[in-house]
């Protein structure tokens, strides 16, 4: 008999989760490390939470695979990954989850460096003399 599973892909910035949901008993496993080995502050371990949290899923064991970007950016991406997987778990979370902002992907990226200057819009020094 196969297990069901649900799997979905998360994305903020340059970080990308693929993430699966499996029946268990409510662990998060991040690059085979748990949650709290894998995230140091407790802000970033909440934001993983938030859509089980949300929705009081806590039957779902969450292995995530996540690379690029920084600690904050995969957070946000695994949060993404969470709860797309959860909408194909029960389509009926997709309402609170929507409304939450969870299901939206962050458009946010960083500004690439533009010539002429030093940085994205940071302009060499002026000087009158």
């Amino acid at each position: 008999m196969a297990k069901v599973e649900y799997s979905a892909v998360g994305r903020r910035k340059k970080a990308v989760a693929r993430v699966r949901l499996v029946a268990g008993e409510g662990k998060i496993t991040i690059n085979k490390r748990d949650i709290d080995h894998y995230f140091g502050l407790e802000t970033l371990k909440m934001t993983v939470r938030q859509p089980l949290a949300l929705t009081s899923q806590g039957s779902f064991d969450v292995l995530v695979n996540v690379n690029g970007g920084g600690l904050t950016g995969q957070a946000g991406a695994i949060r993404h990954g969470i709860s797309r997987a959860l909408c194909k778990a029960d389509p009926d979370l997709r309402v609170s989850l929507k409304k939450a902002g969870f299901l939206t992907r962050d458009p946010r990226m960083k500004e690439r460096k533009k010539y002429g200057l030093k940085a994205a819009r940071r302009a060499p020094q002026f000087s009158k003399r």
